[in-house]
Formats: structure tokens, C-alpha cells, sequence
């Protein structure tokens, strides 16, 4: 098996000669990494010889990716792949195809190259190293075919990364075990869903249940020395530190284990395994931290069945609203109801008594997967959250004028639609003209439109986030006068309806500085980015310090979707992240 310090110490011909074939003929790629040495970790050699190929030119970019073989392609029947490619096809069963699946991957490989120039790359081993079905491969390949090119593009050059990553991981005889057995978790655990064909576990239903009673047996299996299920239907276990378990000091993490409808199976989940394998491993070497570490699976953060945000979390932090019980579900259920069908007091009194004392905890820590593109974007598989963003949402209603399209002339419409529209130019416009800032619409609906009437009205939604309060409200201001403005020059009226205000979570310098010093350690980047979406730590942000890690998310970064995913060695780092975080309180 080849080292680390064999690597560092050979000559630049004998550093390429040593990589040679994880990069599928492009031995110019190794060549230039040669620079970076000497690299810490192999993850950190992972991520020089990715930056090598984003530095690369376009055409050299296209070179890589023309290197590589066509799936179950002439070059694979002819025999003339190289030894890895023939061992990853083999590993898929591309060469066990049946005649229709072998037909429907070579009419695939004709419409890309036609649409592309390049030939579909999918490192078929997949997110977690055993192999996609050929089932999953083509469906992949349908829905790659859409892509704009550039978006292609950049997905075959991280596909390139994830099949150079399993085939470095087979030249060191490195396997990440603990990355495996979280993408196991993850993929047992989506089995419990309120609905068959795709995941969704929504608050206090029997899937929800489930869930919570698999974590504790998961639990218990890892070795917390306490694990219970609070009123609100909160996972939590305790491992206690050297101390007084009466009386140590505690570091809080977590995350929720509720997902939204049609949802991926690491939003939320990863931030609770991430904590429960580092507690395995503890306990298995016999060890105790100088503090106690309290693991808490939030039994709601979504939102997606009653009308309470961060429910869970609000109830740790003493802000659970008891006229939230009252509340219904689109079907009648009271909270209160469906807490007590589920095995919960749904009582105030028990609620109220879930609130931590902040005197007793270092602070609030969640590891979560990015859902957005920016570390995928940069090949880098951990992020240091600087903030999460605030948010305002509102619902509104722009009110004309509905007359016929044909004969009302262009200067004397009243076009509600049309209002709203220039609002969404101006309102991304304005957002993107400060950095960190977004905004979005992400509802519109014209009621009882026709395709031969002007609009009478437009409904539409409106988000809008920033890192910090004074951003966001500033925004705000802009949009809402903004609407004014284009009503009164249209002719038009207006409603907004506000429905979220949520104030930003700077991270707690402390926290993010150990952060970074634990991703150091690990031989990577360090690179800090906004959270644009909320997360229970920015409710526990209100009792607690707290700061964020993200992993990357592979298919583009995209989250609560179906296609959401970690690899098994970004999980890996991710849970030695921690271990070196615990390390350096």
C-alpha cells in the first residue's frame, strides 16, 4: 500500500508514476500537485489535485473528461479500458447488462455525445462506495441529459473527483468505516416514512415514532450512559464526562430528525450521527471527556405539519408557546392531539419543564449537511458556518385591474402580473448587489387567469435573508418601497402579509475558531460561508454560543430533494472534525 510519507519524498516523475491511473490519463494532473507537498492527511492530497483540475483551463478541463470511457461503451466491449475503469464497470454490473439495458445505455451514450461533445462520467461506485444499480445509473443518466452544459460539465469534473477518491482510497488501503456506518444509519433509518414512495416523516406520525424509537436503540447500542424521549418527543442521551454527572458541565449538540415532504436522508439526520459515532467511539476505547456531551435529536424543525417554527428547539430554550398546542394540522388534528396520540404529555406544564439551564452548557455545536452549492462548487468537503442568515417572509397581493388582452392598449393596463414581475427583477437585482444577501419568489399565482385576459391580481410570496439583521432589514426597506413605488406608477394596490421574522445567528467566535482548528488539523481548507437556511441553532443561539459545520452535499449541493447526498468520506471527516473539535476544549 502506498504512504503518505513515501509520496511527500519522491521525486515529482516518481510522485506522478505513484499516482498514475487516479486521474484517467492525465498525468498533468499529478504533476502540478507535486507543489503542494507535503500533504497532512489524504484527504488533503484529494483536495490539491482537485483544485489542480477547477484551475485547469476549459479545454484542459474538457481533455480529463474526454479521457474517460463511455459506460458499458465500444471501449469496454473491445476490452480497452484500463485496469481501474474495468473494475469499477465490473463492480456496477455494466458487464452483466441484459440486451434492453445494454441497447438503452448505448442510445444514452448516442443522445449525450450528440448534446454534449464529451461522454457521460458517473463515478459508478457511488456515494458510498459499493455501486449503483444499473437501474440507478441510467435513471442518473436520463436526468443528467437535461443539464445545461455548463452545469454538466462541472458535474462530469466532480464525478471525475469521486472516482479518483475511491481509487486513492484502494492505492492507501484506506476504507472510511465510520462514514459507512452513518450512510447505513441514514439509508435504515429512511425506511420509516408517513408515505411509501418517497421519504417524508413529518411530526408525531407513526414513521416520526419510528424514527425516534430506532435512534434510541442506536443510542443505547453506542454506549450514552442516560437515553430518554423528552415531552416534545426530543431524542436526547447523555455520556457523561469524568465529572459529577449531577453537577459537570455539558456541550449540547444535535439536530433534527424530521424531514420535509419528499425529502433527502441526510438534511438534519447527519447532525445526529455525526455526535452518536463519536460517543460509539468512546466508549469502545473506554474514555470520558473533562465534560459531558448531551446528543438531542430534534423532533421537529420543518415546519411541515404545524404552524410552529422550530418546535423542538424552542421548547430547550424556554419559548415554546403553549397556544401552539391548539393549533391544527390541514386535516383538524390539534398539536395537543397528535402529541398524545403519539405517546407525548402534550401538556404545557410538561413542555415548560424541558428548558436548560445555559449555566450548566459550554454551548451548542450542530454538524449539518450545506444544502447549497458552494462547497461542491469548490471541491471541498467541510465549511465553517459564519451565520445564519435572518429571515422576513411575507405573502402578498397585487390587486389591477382584469380586462381583455386584446383590446385594452399597453399604456392603460393595470397588469397586476406584470407589477409583481418587475417587483422579482428588482427585489434579485437588489440582492445580488450585496454580498450574502438573497431574495426570492417562490410562489406566484394568477387566480382565474386566461390567456386572452390581463391579470386582476397576482399573489405571490417573497423571502428575503442576510447574514446580519441590519442587512436584511435594510433589504426589506428597499423591497417593500420598491412595491410602493411600482404600484403607484402601475396603477395597481397592494397587500403583504408578513408571516416570518427570524433574527440572524453570528456564530460564537470561540466555537467557530475550534471549528476551524479542527478542520486544520485535518490537513483541509479552511472555509468559512453563511448558512442561507435556518437550522435549530439558531434558536438554541438565543440561550446558548453556538457554531455550525457543513459537509458537502453532493448532485450539486441540492437538499430536500430525493437526490440529496454525503459521501462516505465526507461523513468520515466530518465525525473526525469532531473527535479533533472535543479534543481542543
Amino acid at each position: 500500500m502506498m504512504t503518505l510519507p513515501q509520496l511527500n519524498a519522491a521525486s515529482v516523475a516518481e510522485f506522478v508514476a505513484l499516482l498514475d491511473g487516479t486521474y484517467e490519463h492525465s498525468p498533468w494532473i499529478a504533476e502540478r500537485a507535486a507543489a503542494a507537498r507535503p500533504f497532512k492527511t489524504l484527504a488533503a492530497l484529494k483536495v490539491a489535485l482537485a483544485r489542480v483540475v477547477r484551475e485547469a483551463s476549459v479545454d484542459e478541463q474538457l481533455g480529463l473528461i474526454r479521457a474517460h470511457p463511455e459506460l458499458a461503451g465500444k471501449a469496454a466491449v473491445a476490452g480497452e479500458l484500463t485496469a481501474e475503469s474495468t473494475n469499477e464497470q465490473l463492480k456496477a454490473g455494466l458487464t452483466a447488462c441484459t440486451p434492453e439495458e445494454f441497447a438503452k445505455l448505448q442510445q444514452l451514450n448516442a443522445k449525450y455525445n450528440d448534446r454534449f461533445g464529451w461522454p457521460f462520467i458517473l463515478a459508478v461506485r457511488g456515494p458510498r462506495g459499493t455501486g449503483f444499480t444499473r437501474q440507478e445509473i441510467i435513471a442518473t443518466f436520463e436526468r443528467r441529459l437535461r443539464a445545461h452544459p455548463d452545469v454538466e460539465r462541472a458535474e462530469c469534473l466532480r464525478q471525475i473527483h469521486r472516482i479518483a477518491e475511491i481509487r486513492l482510497n484502494d492505492k492507501f488501503g484506506a476504507r472510511p468505516e465510520l462514514g459507512e456506518q452513518l450512510w447505513d444509519w441514514a439509508k435504515a433509518l429512511a425506511t420509516h416514512s408517513d408515505t411509501d414512495e418517497f421519504l417524508t416523516c413529518t411530526y408525531a406520525t407513526p414513521a416520526h415514532t419510528a424514527v425516534a424509537e430506532q435512534l434510541l436503540a442506536w443510542m443505547r447500542d453506542c454506549g450514552f450512559d442516560e437515553v430518554g424521549r423528552d415531552a416534545v418527543g426530543n431524542v436526547v442521551g447523555t455520556y457523561h464526562g469524568t465529572g459529577d454527572p449531577a453537577t459537570e458541565q455539558r456541550l449540547l449538540t444535535g439536530s433534527h430528525y424530521d424531514t420535509v415532504r419528499r425529502a433527502g436522508r441526510f438534511d438534519g439526520r447527519l447532525g445526529l450521527f455525526v455526535p452518536m459515532l463519536v460517543v460509539r467511539e468512546l466508549h469502545r476505547q473506554g474514555k470520558r471527556l473533562p465534560f459531558g456531551l448531551e446528543v438531542v435529536g430534534f423532533s421537529e424543525e420543518e415546519c411541515q405539519r404545524f404552524p410552529a417554527d422550530f418546535l423542538a428547539s424552542s421548547a430547550l430554550i424556554g419559548a415554546f408557546a403553549p397556544a401552539w398546542l391548539d393549533g391544527t394540522d390541514a386535516t383538524g388534528i390539534t398539536l395537543r392531539d397528535a402529541m398524545q396520540a403519539a405517546g407525548l404529555p402534550g401538556t404545557a406544564e410538561a413542555i415548560a419543564a424541558l428548558k436548560r439551564d445555559a449555566g450548566r452548557y459550554l454551548g451548542f455545536i450542530e454538524v449539518h449537511i450545506e444544502q447549497g452549492p458552494v462547497l461542491d462548487s469548490l471541491d471541498l468537503p467541510l465549511g465553517i458556518v459564519t451565520s445564519i442568515n435572518g429571515s422576513r417572509r411575507y405573502t402578498g397581493e397585487v390587486i389591477g385591474l382584469a380586462s381583455h388582452a386584446g383590446t385594452t392598449p399597453m399604456g392603460q393596463r393595470r397588469d397586476a402580473a406584470a407589477g409583481v414581475a418587475e417587483l422579482i427583477l428588482f427585489a434579485e437585482q437588489r440582492a445580488a448587489s450585496v454580498p450574502d444577501v438573497v431574495a426570492t419568489v417562490g410562489m406566484l399565482d394568477v387566480p382565474s387567469g386566461s390567456i386572452n385576459v390581463i391579470p386582476g391580481r397576482c399573489r405571490f410570496s417573497l423571502d428575503l435573508r442576510a447574514t446580519t439583521d441590519a442587512a436584511r432589514d435594510a433589504l426589506d426597506a428597499d423591497v417593500r418601497a420598491k412595491l410602493d413605488e411600482i404600484c403607484q406608477r402601475r396603477g395597481l394596490s397592494f397587500t403583504l402579509q408578513p408571516t416570518l421574522a427570524a433574527n440572524a445567528a453570528p456564530s460564537d467566535p470561540t466555537w467557530q475558531s475550534r471549528w476551524e482548528a479542527a478542520v486544520a488539523e485535518l490537513g483541509l481548507p479552511v472555509h468559512r460561508l453563511p448558512s442561507g437556511a435556518g437550522h435549530d441553532a439558531m434558536k438554541v443561539h438565543e440561550l446558548l454560543p453556538q457554531a455550525m459545520l457543513f459537509v458537502r452535499g453532493g448532485n450539486g449541493g441540492i437538499s430536500h430533494n430525493p437526490l440529496e447526498s454525503v459521501s462516505v468520506d465526507d461523513a468520515e471527516l466530518a465525525i473526525r472534525a469532531f473527535e479533533k473539535l472535543l479534543a481542543i476544549i
